[in-house]
This record gives C-alpha cells, sequence and structure tokens, in this order.
C-alpha cells in the first residue's frame, strides 16, 4: 500500500480542521460549506477513506505513528512478525507451468 507524504497528510489535515470551524461559525454560507465539504473529500482520497471524520480520525494516527505501525492497525489488530508463519520449503509450491 502506498502512503501519501506526512507533509501532504499534515497540510491537509490543518485546512479540513480550519474549514471545519469556518463551517460550524457559519453553517448556512454555501461558499463555506462546499470548500468545507471540497476539503474532506480531498482528505478522504488522501487517506483511503469513505468517510471525513475516519479520514481525519486516520490522518491523526498516521502523523502519530511511523508507517509500519500505521499499516499494522489498519485492519484493527496489530500484527507481529512471529504470527506470520511461512511454510518450509517442503510445503512450497511453485507456480510456474511444469513440462
Amino acid at each position: 500500500m502506498l502512503l501519501p507524504a506526512k507533509a501532504e497528510v499534515a497540510r491537509q489535515l490543518r485546512r479540513y480542521r480550519a474549514w471545519e470551524r469556518v463551517m460550524l461559525a457559519s453553517p448556512y454560507d454555501r461558499t463555506v460549506r462546499a470548500t468545507f465539504e471540497d476539503s474532506g473529500y480531498t482528505l478522504c482520497v488522501l487517506m483511503g477513506k469513505r468517510c471525513a471524520r475516519e479520514a481525519a480520525d486516520a490522518a491523526e494516527r498516521y502523523l502519530r505513528t511511523s508507517q509500519v505501525s500505521y499499516l499494522r492497525e489498519q485492519d484493527g489488530r496489530p500484527m507481529s512478525r512471529r504470527s506470520v508463519r511461512r511454510a518450509p520449503a517442503s510445503e512450497r509450491r511453485s507456480t510456474a507451468p511444469s513440462s
């Protein structure tokens, strides 16, 4: 999985939070609401989430942790290297066509 640059995530998260504050102060201003929704959409695309709140939460987690830790957390349960078992060479099968 490719991850965005942390600097870009931080920039987009700041933009989203700033427009969130403006939108909460002026909820009936259509221009403000549209810009807020655009910033949320950008964050969703950047973080691979469907909801702006989830994207903002994911961005905050991503900025707090290392990329490896973030990827391990994605499915909700951390994965240690010990839990991954590779089959012994005698049990592995080749995907190459046999002749």
